[in-house]
């Protein structure tokens, strides 16, 4: 079981980039996806998740109305749309499953099993 995440890079603050998370080795349709982020000093916080049970989802409060987390059953993939990029997003975005279908508000990553290796998003103010 692998997870890539990928799409991160430098933007001047306002703008936006598309993150991907696919995985190799299961079918991440069947589960819950979580993106996760890791700034520099900091402990890692919970952004978003997005459940498979019933499709349903979780912002963290920092980020909602800015991102969105999005699903492609087809590609078995997650996508972490982020917009309005602030400095204060800048951190290693990382992507995470545990083989279970449900989002905890606030999400957690005590229970994540599955990580990808992290994708970097700098934004410059």
């Amino acid at each position: 079981v692998q997870l890539q995440a990928s799409g991160g890079g430098l933007v001047q603050a306002g703008g936006s980039l598309r993150l991907s998370c696919v995985a190799s080795g299961f079918q991440l349709n069947y589960y819950r996806v979580g993106w996760f982020r890791q700034a520099p000093g900091k402990e890692r916080e919970g952004v978003s998740c997005i459940a498979s049970s019933d499709g349903s989802i979780y912002y963290a409060p920092s980020v909602k109305g800015r991102f969105t987390i999005s699903r492609n059953t087809a590609e078995s993939t997650v996508y972490l749309q982020v917009n309005s990029l602030k400095a204060e997003d800048t951190a290693v975005y990382y992507c995470a499953t545990d083989k279970t279908t449900m989002c905890d508000d606030p999400l957690t990553d005590h229970e994540f099993d599955f990580w990808g290796q992290g994708t970097q998003v700098t934004v410059s103010s």
